[in-house]
């Protein structure tokens, strides 16, 4: 089934976990479960801005980096642009924070609420070159809808 055809899908899903459920942190379980089971990624996740750094929140995947500071790694530069980050190979990206040394590439969509980043999501892959333009643009709507849970 092509990339596509199985965003689809689990915007679908993701759009019906999450319509009735208040809870913020039930919702980001749930959104982070579908996507890492749908696309079998290595580590997905999201960070929290708490006190002015990253703080792990729900995820799939291996243990994770607790804390990241604004601009380190990829999820503080997405955070500092405010802007997605795909990454074809973190061993070459400058602030990389490897947290698993299985992961190869990474892209991180911030998490918009009134112009400011309130957490980013995560996703790792263990193959080089694992994110196109077509994960971030489905992972873009994916991101509009978690963003209308604030």
């Amino acid at each position: 089934m092509p990339k596509s055809e199985n965003y689809e899908l689990v915007l679908k899903q993701i759009k019906a976990l999450i319509e009735d459920e208040k809870d913020l942190i039930a919702n980001l379980s749930n959104v982070s479960s579908a996507l890492h089971y749908t696309f079998n990624f290595h580590w997905t996740g999201f960070y929290i801005v708490k006190n002015n750094e990253l703080v792990l929140g729900p995820f799939q995947g291996p243990v994770a980096c607790t804390r990241i500071g604004f601009d380190k790694g990829v999820c503080g530069t997405a955070w500092k642009n405010k802007k997605p980050i795909r990454v074809d190979n973190v061993h070459l990206f400058e602030k990389h924070i490897a947290c698993s040394a299985l992961s190869n590439s990474e892209i991180v969509l911030p998490l918009m609420k009134n112009e400011e980043v309130w957490g980013v999501l995560d996703i790792d892959s263990t193959e080089f070159d694992a994110f196109e333009p077509v994960d971030e643009e489905y992972l873009l709507q994916i991101v509009s809808e978690v963003n209308k849970l604030l």
